[in-house]
């Protein structure tokens, strides 16, 4: 699958986010603070891996349509992806 920039570039502010909470770690800041930018952390990568799963799904779908092939194990397969994601 081929990852777009605007997915690349979600991953990167999650990284910059982790940063940031490991610094305030660092510089003992709030308990409170931390947990809500931990919590934004979760939150952006809960939506990168709907956007991935989702991306993967139309695309394998559309795969299967064309080849003639059942696509209802795909769609089994992203709902597993996102329930062991949770």
């Amino acid at each position: 699958m081929e990852y777009d920039v605007q997915t690349k570039n979600r991953v990167k502010r999650i990284e910059g986010q982790l940063r940031g909470i490991l610094r305030m770690m660092e510089e003992e800041k709030d308990c409170k603070d931390i947990i809500a930018q931990l919590s934004a952390s979760r939150t952006a990568l809960d939506r990168t891996i709907g956007v991935l799963v989702s991306a993967n799904l139309i695309e394998c779908v559309r795969k299967a349509e064309e080849s003639g092939e059942d696509s209802d194990e795909l769609v089994k397969e992203a709902v597993n992806l996102l329930v062991k994601s949770r």
